[in-house]
């Protein structure tokens, strides 16, 4: 009976400490509205697969970045390579990327690449898949980025100052140029 009234105790007492079920109760919310933003921007015409499916599957994937090359030299995710939005061509993806290869596209919050991926599906691409929440999932999640010249960084591009505030990382620094 004392062990018991000693959990509830503790239990209680966790409220009054700074930054315990306060933080959590933020991070949760910050991750709710971070979800309602890329459902709101998604019309979900490319299968979704989530961080920790790309993490635990990494050296299968092929892994698309569909951002813009300043965006991508910043930092990427390790193996990804970068094939753009703006000026893609179907007809410059490197001749090793077949149709039957299970391809995960990304780009900043998962937009691009979606629109990437339909054109890599319409392209006949048989297994693709967009990147939930793409790079600012991924690195809100603490997962590993790399710079152009495949060394870590915690550097990374936020699209533009509206777009940074999603990165939540404080261990991120993030770039808009």
């Amino acid at each position: 009976m004392i062990k018991y009234r000693l959990f509830i105790i503790g239990l209680l007492l966790l409220r009054f400490i700074p930054g315990s079920s306060q933080e959590s109760a933020k991070q949760a919310a910050q991750k709710k509205a971070f979800e309602n933003m890329v459902d709101a921007h998604l019309s979900y015409s490319i299968p979704v697969v989530n961080v920790n499916f790309v993490k635990d599957n990494l050296e299968k994937l092929v892994i698309l970045d569909t951002r813009e090359l300043h965006e991508y030299e910043i930092s990427h995710i390790p193996k990804a390579r970068h094939i753009g939005f703006d000026k893609f061509d179907i007809k410059s993806l490197p001749t090793d990327i077949t149709k039957d290869k299970q391809i995960v596209v990304y780009c900043s919050i998962g937009y691009r690449s979606e629109k990437i991926g339909e054109k890599l599906k319409d392209a006949g691409y048989t297994k693709v898949y967009n990147l939930y929440g793409s790079i600012f999932d991924w690195a809100n999640n603490g997962l590993p980025l790399i710079d152009k010249n495949n060394k870590a960084t915690q550097q990374i591009h936020g699209y533009n100052k509206k777009w940074s505030s999603w990165i939540t990382n404080p261990k991120l620094k993030v770039r808009v140029d």
